[in-house]
């Protein structure tokens, strides 16, 4: 929907999760000399200020990054992470955190390419704002992510990677990402896609893995992080989960060692768990 604006959580525990998976599979990805793309179908503004009037509302990365801040013992890919984060925290003080685009820029190379979609208008203009200057690395549209995969799958690279997280504010987004999912891996069936989704009391949230599972995909890696039990009554978001096709097949034992880190340090309450599976044929 045209009213969300990701700037009301930013660098909560769905970020965590999210960016961090996104550095690891981009950083394998640049370990071999062949270009590649990461195109981010739901962009978001690229960064933000975490004392802005958007984010200081909720507060979200109080629970989130804000927990690892300081955190000792943090396993490697978590200190991975939060060495980004502090690309943007130079005093060291957590004012400010990066979104997927911006992070995927630290990790392109000359020869690699970004694509960002963003269909919120204002988010658009701070998108733009964030890589004034980046050239042709970077190319923004504001426009339906969605269709844009059509048009721009596969990539002249044919190596690439595919972040899908959007809102999920309503039903038509559970079907758009399979949709899209499905269209892709006709498309381009080589291509390494991460897919964010929330996890909620709602039907198409509890059925949304089952549906992923059945795309028919040979590889996959589905990770989950609850940071507490789900409510009663159905209502707020209680963890999120990423489902990658075609991952790096290093990214499921550092998950293996960095998620139950994650469940201890961001719990908020009693039933904060994680999950890892996969499947290899």
């Amino acid at each position: 929907m045209l009213s969300y604006r990701h700037a009301f959580h930013a660098g909560n525990h769905a970020d965590v999760l999210k960016h961090l998976i996104l550095i690891e599979i981009a950083e394998y990805m640049a370990e071999k000399p062949a270009p590649f793309w990461i195109i981010d179908t739901h962009a978001g503004a690229g960064r933000y200020a975490l004392d802005s009037a958007h984010a200081s509302k909720l507060a979200e990365y109080r629970d989130g990054v804000g927990r690892l801040w300081e955190a000792k013992g943090l396993p490697k890919a978590a200190l991975n992470y939060l060495d980004f984060v502090k690309m943007l925290n130079a005093d060291e003080q957590l004012r400010h955190y990066p979104g997927s685009p911006w992070l995927a820029r630290q990790l392109l190379r000359d020869s690699d390419r970004l694509r960002l979609y963003e269909m919120h208008s204002t988010d658009g203009k701070l998108l733009t704002e964030c890589f004034k200057g980046s050239g042709r690395a970077v190319a923004i549209t504001q426009g339906d992510g969605f269709l844009g995969l059509k048009a721009i799958l596969p990539p002249p690279p044919r190596r690439a990677l595919v972040l899908i997280d959007p809102s999920y504010e309503t039903k038509n987004d559970y079907t758009a990402v399979i949709k899209a999912l499905q269209d892709s891996l006709t498309r381009f069936a080589t291509g390494t896609y991460a897919l964010w989704y929330p996890m909620l009391g709602k039907p198409e949230s509890r059925q949304l893995p089952d549906k992923l599972k059945r795309l028919g995909a040979a590889n996959w890696l589905h990770a989950t992080l609850e940071v507490k039990a789900p409510s009663r009554d159905g209502y707020g978001m209680h963890g999120s989960g990423m489902f990658i096709i075609n991952p790096p097949w290093t990214l499921e034992k550092t998950l293996h060692d960095t998620l139950p880190t994650l469940a201890t340090l961001l719990a908020q309450g009693d039933g904060a768990k994680y999950t890892l599976e996969s499947e290899t044929t």
